[in-house]
């Protein structure tokens, strides 16, 4: 890249306020505008970042000419906002979920799909800890990857660890699932502390998914498990040769060899490192398996995450490397997390089948 990619945000919100941070740490990137939904809202943009603030997508696109945009808008916004910015030839990386039903996502693929102009924020396979375990699954730690257990994450994104850790592309499936509803304490929500020590009542949604091919994935997610610490995250990846359940590896090395092995996290600015509290490489019997690109940065997970798609769109928009996520395979996940909401609410099995997108 000859300088800076220059980027455009849809959106003042929560996740908004995650890119356009990250955003200003990346030197490969320079924010050169927002778009806003009201003129109080772009004004307090301004004055927070620094950058012109507009009053729609298409103003963002005319005055700042971005080479990518962020979209982070409502599920029920966020398909008219990028069809009517990737038909306009830019660049889009867009938030989760890509169209909130089925409808939504075949219109949305039949719209734009051929313009190959859309990248999708899924970033939960680029979190060091599950960046680690696909790496030790991609090396044949474990054998072929078979079956999949997710216990930490909702709906699509829970679909794509499946898939990405079963490496399953975009064919049929058949799903079944249930809910069950049980007292529990609620101790913290995206606000902080709720300070509340009363059982409430909470959901749990279980289902199962076929992939087909004797694979396949179990899905169990608990309401607000991603900030109720009252419920522990569990990621369960079953080979033909051993499993990993988190950061626990069993595998067979050898003829009546079965090893037991960590995954290890080095972890900067503890006990007497002075280096900075910071997350600087994931290994396996003295292996690196990932290493954090933006050491230095101080970053949780999440924003390490975050940071990689969009240091990688940001590439990808100028044509300096493959985008992180494309739309085809956001569809998917969206299509099969749809099923297991039908499945849940009819009690009968879904069944998915072969879309349009799927031949990308």
């Amino acid at each position: 890249m000859s300088g800076p990619v220059t980027l455009g945000v849809v959106g003042t919100g929560w996740r908004a306020e995650f890119f356009l941070r990250i955003a200003a740490a990346l030197p490969d990137l320079r924010t050169v505008g927002i778009a806003a939904r009201r003129p109080d809202a772009a004004t307090a943009a301004t004055a927070r970042w620094g950058v012109p603030a507009h009053l729609s997508p298409a103003a963002l696109v005319r005055h700042e000419r971005p080479a990518l945009v962020v979209v982070c808008v409502g599920k029920s916004e966020n398909a008219a906002v990028v069809e009517d910015l990737a038909l306009s030839g830019v660049k889009v990386l867009c938030e989760t979920p890509p169209a909130p039903d089925l409808h939504g996502l075949r219109a949305l693929w039949s719209a734009v799909g051929a313009t190959r102009g859309v990248q999708v924020a899924e970033q939960y396979l680029m979190m060091p800890g599950h960046a680690a375990r696909r790496e030790l699954v991609r090396r044949g730690t474990i054998g072929e990857p078979t079956s999949v257990q997710v216990s930490s994450t909702h709906d699509y994104h829970a679909v794509a660890m499946m898939r990405g850790f079963l490496g399953v592309g975009t064919g049929p499936t058949e799903v079944r699932g249930v809910r069950f509803t049980a007292p529990l304490v609620d101790p913290l929500n995206r606000a902080g502390w709720t300070d509340d020590p009363r059982p409430r009542p909470a959901g749990t949604t279980l289902a199962t998914v076929d992939f087909g091919d004797g694979r396949s994935g179990l899905y169990d997610f608990t309401d607000n498990q991603w900030h109720n610490r009252l419920r522990l995250r569990r990621v369960v990846v079953r080979g033909s040769a051993g499993e990993l359940a988190d950061d626990t590896v069993v595998r067979l090395a050898a003829p009546r060899t079965v090893l037991h092995s960590s995954i290890s996290r080095s972890q900067l600015g503890q006990d007497l490192n002075l280096d900075g509290h910071d997350t600087e490489h994931l290994s396996f019997d003295g292996q690196v398996l990932w290493r954090n690109p933006f050491l230095g940065q101080r970053w949780m997970d999440e924003e390490i995450a975050i940071a990689t798609v969009l240091r990688d769109s940001a590439r990808w928009a100028v044509g300096d490397g493959p985008g992180p996520y494309s739309l085809a395979e956001a569809c998917q996940d969206q299509l099969v997390a749809l099923a297991v909401d039908e499945a849940v609410r009819t009690g009968r099995p879904v069944r998915t089948g072969t879309e349009a997108w799927a031949a990308r």
